[in-house]
């Protein structure tokens, strides 16, 4: 999606989806765009996310773009400089609860957001802050990926490894998308260590 910049105004755009969608690709196409129209753009993304690199935003397909990492909300909006005109933030479920009333307040100031983020965690629930986003968003994009078990388009990210941790930071091997049919909340949940919790019968018991 292309909007047409207007002096002075500004909105929120949110990207959406689950893993390997192109959720990453899609931000770094438009802030490319805004900076071959000569805008002034800053770009930001989560401390925690160090997949495929500390400093910069990268997509599943490789693409990248140099970005500055902060621990919070709060740190990104000290950072924004005066004569910024757009700013993109990857990874967005990452960060706190304040991130939308930070969205808001660089909106309010003039400023074109654009912020990327899974809208649903491994279970399949809203993952906070994004639906928050979605609700205040003057523009929204729903990416979709390709189902790894049947091919049809994906909208959940079906998580591979055992863990019972909302936040799991991985990519391939560790995580796969999944259509409505294909996708099995109950997979990642950890198996109790042998021994555990077993129900010992009078039977076993005898010698």
């Amino acid at each position: 999606m292309d909007v047409v910049r207007q002096p002075n105004q500004g909105w929120i755009e949110v990207i959406v989806g689950s893993m390997f969608s192109g959720k990453s690709e899609e931000l770094i196409r438009r802030l490319r765009r805004a900076r071959i129209a000569r805008q002034r753009v800053q770009v930001f993304k989560p401390r925690i996310d160090t997949r495929y690199s500390t400093g910069d935003i990268v997509s599943h397909g490789e693409m990248r773009m140099e970005s500055t990492v902060v621990d919070d909300s709060r740190q990104l909006l000290d950072q924004i400089q005066p004569d910024t005109e757009v700013v993109g933030i990857d990874e967005g479920q990452f960060f706190d609860a304040a991130l939308p009333t930070v969205c808001t307040t660089l909106a309010d100031r003039g400023i074109r957001v654009i912020v990327a983020g899974l809208d649903q965690d491994y279970l399949g629930k809203p993952f906070e802050p994004m639906p928050q986003l979605l609700a205040i968003a003057e523009y929204i994009t729903k990416t979709h990926a390709i189902c790894m078990v049947c091919g049809n388009p994906a909208n959940h990210t079906q998580r591979l490894v055992p863990s019972g941790d909302r936040v799991l930071v991985g990519a391939a091997g560790m995580y796969e998308a999944r259509c409505r049919r294909c996708f099995d909340p109950h997979l990642s949940r950890p198996t109790p260590a042998p021994g555990l919790n077993m129900r010992i019968t009078p039977k076993e018991t005898q010698a």
